[in-house]
């Protein structure tokens, strides 16, 4: 390494059977640990902390701290606000659930009930009359099974 902190590194180039030599900067200073200080970490050395500067800056900073601190509370109050929605919207869905199901089941019981009178019913004119009506109600059970085969 020279005075002026570059020193050279010697690579092996592609298909090459010498070395090559690479020009690379080196910090002088041996407090870095070989690292150049980042300009920004420069920067803030500089200021000083009773300058009118560094008071502003710092004041902004804090006031974007809490702004950002605002919306997300903000944005967590929302969210749990439309997870309560959602809760009530689905107990009410369930609430309906449960209605609907009993109506079907009362509807359905009332359509059998109608089913097995229709084909008790029919039954009697089935059996006095002779011919292709009293074979076809005696071969599928009556009719009632018919029905009940469709609704299951």
């Amino acid at each position: 390494m020279d005075q002026s902190g570059v020193g050279v590194i010697q690579t092996q180039g592609h298909g090459s059977t010498g070395l090559q030599q690479v020009p690379q900067v080196v910090p002088s200073d041996s407090r870095a640990g070989g690292k150049a200080t980042p300009p920004s970490k420069a920067k803030r050395s500089t200021i000083d902390k009773d300058s009118e500067e560094y008071r502003q800056r710092r004041e902004r900073n804090n006031l974007a701290v809490k702004k950002s601190r605002m919306r997300s509370k903000q944005k967590a109050q929302d969210t749990q606000q439309r997870v309560n929605e959602l809760k009530e919207e689905n107990e009410r869905l369930e609430a309906k659930i449960r209605l609907l199901s009993k109506e079907l089941s009362v509807l359905k019981d009332l359509f059998l009930e109608h089913a097995h009178s229709m084909a008790d019913s029919m039954q009697p004119l089935c059996a006095e009359a002779p011919g292709p009506r009293n074979q076809s109600s005696n071969h599928n059970g009556g009719g009632s099974s018919q029905v009940w085969g469709k609704l299951n």
